[in-house]
């Protein structure tokens, strides 16, 4: 199956000069060994990140609701750790096929090292929420009520709201000998209650669930002293738990309330599907969507208050040993902090921003709209999303495909997108319209597996050829194929992205995309679609890197390369941009570029797995990580390839299942203007005068150290505001260097 993507072309090799090179036994004798505890362990620095999403929730210098917004963040962003990682690994344990991870730790202790680290970070974590959030909302006239707290009128509205709109969804459970111990879903916040029956004195156990279809806070109205609503009094929430377990006794008439609880469960949510060409995918998807919702449990979180009793039937019920169990003070599950940081207070938010039309696709002339197709015909535009409207350019660009008579073929990859989707109606419509329209759809996108199943037999009821990528691999690269008949015969127009087609996401993360009609790359991406959907194994590339067969060879081949022209005086350095670095041989490669000299800087956001700064090993490695307003998500791979820089973007992050179990592609740019501005992009996200967490080396250990202000006390330059300001065209937006680069 792998086969299907055999390594040939002209952009998967490199000069003759760096073959010759590697084969040259007088250098290679000059790598030195590489110690064993080169590599950080990768669950450990998932951790170390989520450590810094924290700490922008801490950072005074934010906007107030958006701290409450980075805290919700750590929150869902744990729950999924949890939910996949530490999971994986307690099955991995289970089954006895967990080896010793790259770290050289064994499962074992990294299990109980994420423990330790997860304890420690959701204590400091629901700290934040009370001793700094919660006095900074109420100083804002946002205040988090409490039942007792509040007055009769108030009462007597929230009695109303409770009757009306949250009563009729609940159902108590209890637990008794006619009546098992529930099964409690993944994620739900439950209400663990025990009451007594006045008669007999005696106590019972029961559950209620929080419905989660219901808002996590609701408003509390606040009346005047005449009785009528006071719409100018500062905003007061109060938790639903709460609301509910003011009311049990609604839920058990004629018991007595003795105690209640709150209390969540974190299960096992990872999929596991067997493949094989007979088997139908759809179906095997969904009926393991079923099995996911009875994982095994991972995680219980407790109130503090809990009694002795009720807590030991829980564990032992649930099945889970005490270092599974984290006890914090209410509210549990603070990802509802989302409903808090959309409220509507402007001065307590980011500036509104929307990204712009590129000012390749505005310009050209035409009473019309933009016309796309005579704009890509001029020059190829890229992208840098949210920056530029994604709405305006790919969005655009896929609907006016979808109208125009003279296209006759869509083909496109979807690896997540939204609901309501335009992007899906477009290719309906050119479905409809009587087009030939490909959608490699992976059903198999995390936590999106029922979306997309949704949206592929949508498409396939429209007409749609709906294809379900190569079994064994996820199709995660980011490509659109446009082929219409012109005057000259046929041309195909491209797009090749680091993000997914999700008209939402695209608000909220940085990505690139390169829109081009080049011939070459249309001839790339047409036989890449052949071997998505049929059968292509000895298809070149011209342009583009494809994995599972090429991208990691290519780039180990870059990088070496690098090291020969800096022992030949010429021009060498290396720069990265990626999610998440975990490849080890990537990586080796890495740090035998530093001990020959080669700087090497690496912008990462989420996991990384490099040392930086190690004497002897990577002196050389300069590692900085970028979080803030929005989600860094492009990735970039640049050489500089002995004074005539290389530049690629695309989908792949240097991890084992992008490298290895998945089609992923990197497209190398061409336009020197589109290579000056990713090159200055790189030097200011590696610049000390930019904030950023620089990830450093100290008396052995690393340390992720955040570097926000200068030396003088003042704020470093937060990239992603330059750039919006750049964008918007605002005095000042030349920003470091000052260099146009598009």
């Amino acid at each position: 199956m792998e086969q299907a993507f055999e390594r040939d072309g002209a952009a998967e090799g490199v000069a003759s000069e760096a073959a010759d090179a590697l084969a040259d036994d007088e250098l290679a004798a000059e790598d030195a060994e590489l110690p064993e505890d080169r590599f950080a362990d990768r669950e450990l620095s998932w951790l170390a990140f989520n450590e810094r999403v924290l700490e922008l929730a801490e950072d005074p210098d934010l906007p107030l609701l958006e701290r409450c917004r980075f805290a919700a963040i750590f929150a869902s962003n744990l729950d999924e750790f949890f939910m996949v990682r530490v999971a994986g690994l307690k099955r991995r344990i289970a089954t006895g096929i967990a080896v010793t991870a790259a770290s050289g730790l064994t499962p074992r202790q990294v299990l109980e090292a994420i423990s330790v680290r997860a304890h420690e970070l959701m204590e400091r974590h629901a700290s934040l929420y009370r001793d700094e959030l919660v006095p900074a909302l109420e100083e804002q006239g946002i205040a988090f009520a409490h039942w007792e707290g509040l007055g009769q009128q108030e009462q007597d509205r929230l009695h109303k709201y409770f009757r009306r709109q949250i009563f009729p969804v609940l159902t108590p459970l209890a637990v008794d000998p006619a009546h098992p111990f529930p099964y409690i879903s993944g994620l739900s916040l439950n209400l663990a209650v025990v009451v007594r029956n006045p008669t007999t004195e005696k106590e019972h156990f029961a559950r209620v669930k929080v419905p989660q279809s219901l808002p996590r806070f609701v408003v509390v109205e606040s009346v005047g002293a005449d009785g009528d609503l006071d719409p100018l009094a500062p905003v007061r929430l109060i938790a639903l738990e709460e609301l509910i377990a003011a009311h049990l006794h609604y839920l058990f008439p004629g018991m007595e309330v003795v105690e209640h609880h709150t209390f969540r469960v974190t299960r096992n949510e990872d999929l596991e599907v067997e493949e094989d060409d007979a088997e139908n995918l759809l179906k095997a998807l969904e009926k393991e969507l079923l099995r996911r919702r009875f994982g095994p449990p991972v995680r219980l979180e407790l109130a503090p208050d809990m009694s002795p009793l009720v807590r030991r039937l829980l564990i032992r019920e649930l099945g889970v040993v005490e270092a599974e169990v984290y006890q914090l003070p209410a509210p549990l599950d603070l990802t509802g902090l989302n409903v808090v940081a959309d409220l509507d207070r402007p001065d307590l938010q980011y500036p509104r921003f929307a990204g712009r039309t590129p000012r390749a696709l505005a310009e050209v002339e035409s009473a019309s709209p933009t016309d796309f197709f005579a704009a890509l015909r001029e020059r190829d535009i890229l992208l840098h999303h949210p920056y530029d409207s994604f709405s305006t350019s790919v969005q655009q660009f896929l609907a006016q495909a979808a109208a125009d008579p003279n296209v006759l073929a869509i083909k496109q990859t979807l690896y997540r997108t939204s609901g309501n989707s335009p992007i899906i109606d477009a290719l309906i419509d050119a479905a409809q319209a009587g087009k030939q329209v490909l959608a490699i759809v992976e059903i198999k996108a995390r936590f999106d597996e029922q979306a997309n199943i949704s949206w592929a037999r949508k498409l396939e009821r429209a007409g749609v050829h709906v294809v379900y990528g190569i079994v064994g691999l996820k199709t995660h690269c980011k490509l659109s194929l446009v082929v219409r008949q012109e005057a000259g015969g046929l041309r195909r127009y491209c797009h090749v992205g680091t993000g997914n087609y999700n008209p939402k996401t695209a608000r909220l993360y940085e990505d690139l995309g390169l829109l081009t009609c080049n011939p070459d790359v249309g001839q790339d991406l047409t036989r890449l679609f052949n071997q998505l959907s049929g059968y292509a194994p000895k298809s070149r590339f011209h342009r583009l890197l494809v994995a599972p067969r090429s991208i990691r060879s290519s780039l180990v081949e870059r990088i070496e390369r690098e090291i020969e022209h800096h022992r030949a005086g010429k021009e060498a350095w290396i720069h990265l941009k990626v999610n998440s670095i975990v490849d080890e041989q990537t990586i080796d490669a890495l740090y035998r570029a530093s001990q020959a000299g080669v700087p090497v800087g690496i912008v990462v956001r989420g996991i990384c797995a490099v040392k930086a700064g190690v004497p002897g090993l990577s002196e050389n490695i300069t590692v900085r990580s970028i979080l803030g307003r929005f989600l860094e998500h492009s990735r970039i791979y640049s050489f500089a390839n002995g004074g005539d820089p290389e530049y690629f973007i695309g989908s792949a992050d240097l991890m084992h299942r992008n490298l290895d179990r998945r089609v992923e592609v990197l497209v190398r740019l061409t336009d020197p203007d589109h290579i000056a501005f990713l090159g200055h992009l790189m030097e200011v996200q590696l610049a000390d005068t930019t904030s950023s967490w620089h990830l450093e080396h100290d008396d052995g250990e690393q340390a992720w150290v955040r570097h926000s202000r200068d030396e003088e006390g003042e704020l470093l330059l937060d990239v992603q505001s330059w750039l919006i300001a750049r964008r918007s065209g605002r005095p000042g937006a030349s920003g470091v260097a000052g260099r146009s680069g598009r």
